[in-house]
């Protein structure tokens, strides 16, 4: 399966909808898309497919090679509205002169203070002082895409690879990782911080650079790529509301520098005593208590994850863990996600709701207040401060291992490692019996 396609074709029976926007007029099929924000007047070129079967209604936006549908969408008087209520999303637009002109309106009341690359929330305790932000609204554009005319590609350099940032944050990093999947002048990026990644960037070498950009209904994000003469790439994010310029190095040459290397994930975060048990007790979505003595964890291998779904890299996590449940379960493993929502999140749970339906959740979602109280909520964690952030439990209801963030498969081979880490883990302690002092290949923590 190619990952970059520039293939103008959707399957016919998208392209047969019965219901029209207009007058003689069919919205299905796939359009070149751009959003301008109110916080920093960036334009962010996106792709959007909306797929149209008499009154059934698809819109579908891409994290790189992933493909994000709506939770519902219709078209009505003219205007489309596609809603990510698993985001509080919603792209509410006119066909006017045959483009699509209207917002992204979020249905969030608040946000989270961000840094550069959008998810850097509450990244030390001085978060718990900040000021929630109102959300901008954001101006949205979209037009019938065309396949681009044919253009030599020979001059393209080639970039394709690891590269590394170094870039001190509030969570203790000294680095994070740029990564570069490259066919021809065509690219596939993303940024891979503790927390996780800045979802799939697509583009392509234009007018001297790599210009690559994404929205996948939560974060949208625009990154160029510049080489330079002596083997470096300057970087520059125009990620919504910050614009940041920093420089990559190849990993080797980042050593001989003597630059630091990116933050391990295994040890970002620890617990005060790996002998200490895990312990919580919070409510689900229906308002029933569950502890760490519950029937449904005790005895058992659990993965709890300390989440939002406000958090984009949650989402991702959120959608491997449900695979997770599903191959493990019968063998004794359950996750549980302690969850963290704002204010005006906890009074409805509108989101989270959504969330586990979208997502096909099978494990409990544990309401555990708001993010600034999470370190009061999880005292026995050791610098917490990543989203997510995944507890591995024995049978004994002791920490074996924490794993910060979640590289997501935009991350290439830092998400396969992911996964090998993960099940490596989770094999090693569902074949030990409760009783026994459990170790875990890779993440031991006593």
């Amino acid at each position: 399966m190619q990952i970059f396609s520039r293939s103008m074709a959707l399957a016919a029976s998208l392209a047969l909808g019965a219901l029209s926007a207009s007058a003689g007029e069919n919205l299905a099929g796939r359009w070149s898309a751009t959003l301008k924000s109110s916080a920093n007047n960036v334009e962010i070129p996106f792709r959007l497919d909306i797929s149209q079967n008499g009154d059934q209604v698809v819109g579908t936006l891409w994290n790189g090679r992933d493909p994000k549908t709506t939770s519902s969408a219709k078209i009505e008087g003219g205007k489309v509205v596609l809603n990510y209520e698993h985001y509080l999303t919603s792209i509410q637009a006119e066909l006017k002169e045959g483009e699509l002109v209207g917002e992204i309106i979020s249905l969030r009341k608040t946000t989270r203070p961000t840094g550069p690359l959008g998810n850097q929330a509450y990244a030390g305790t001085e978060a718990r002082d900040r000021v929630y932000q109102t959300v901008p609204t954001t101006a949205f554009n979209a037009k019938r895409y065309q396949a681009p005319t044919a253009q030599a590609v020979a001059n393209a350099p080639q970039i394709g690879g690891v590269w590394e940032v170094a870039q001190d944050t509030p969570k203790g990093e000294k680095a994070w990782r740029l990564i570069v999947e490259q066919k021809g002048a065509e690219i596939l990026a993303t940024i891979l911080r503790i927390d996780g990644d800045t979802g799939g960037l697509t583009g392509e070498w234009k007018d001297g650079k790599f210009v690559a950009s994404h929205y996948d209904g939560s974060r949208p994000g625009r990154v160029e790529l510049l080489p330079q003469a002596d083997g470096s790439l300057t970087v520059k994010l125009n990620a919504v509301p910050r614009i940041v310029e920093l420089t990559a190095y190849r990993p080797e040459v980042a050593r001989a520098k003597g630059l630091p290397e990116p933050a391990n994930f295994l040890t970002h975060t620890t617990v005060r005593d790996p002998n200490e048990v895990f312990t919580y007790s919070f409510p689900d979505v229906n308002g029933k208590i569950i502890t760490n003595d519950d029937p449904i964890v005790k005895g058992k291998v659990v993965i709890a994850v300390v989440t939002g779904t406000w958090c984009p890299n949650c989402h991702d996590e959120a959608q491997y863990l449900v695979q997770l449940q599903k191959k493990y379960g019968d063998q004794g493993l359950q996750i549980i996600a302690l969850d963290f929502e704002e204010e005006d999140q906890l009074k409805t749970l509108t989101r989270v709701k959504s969330f586990v339906k979208k997502y096909g959740v099978p494990y409990p979602y544990l309401i555990a207040g708001t993010p600034q109280e999470m370190w009061d909520k999880v005292p026995q964690a050791v610098n917490l401060n990543t989203w997510p952030a995944t507890f591995f439990v024995g049978r004994d209801g002791k920490v074996k291992a924490v794993h910060s963030g979640f590289a997501a498969p935009a991350s290439g081979p830092y998400h396969i490692a992911l996964k090998e880490e993960f099940t490596s883990i989770i094999e090693g302690l569902l074949k030990k019996p409760a009783a026994e002092a459990v170790t875990s290949a890779g993440g031991d923590l006593q």
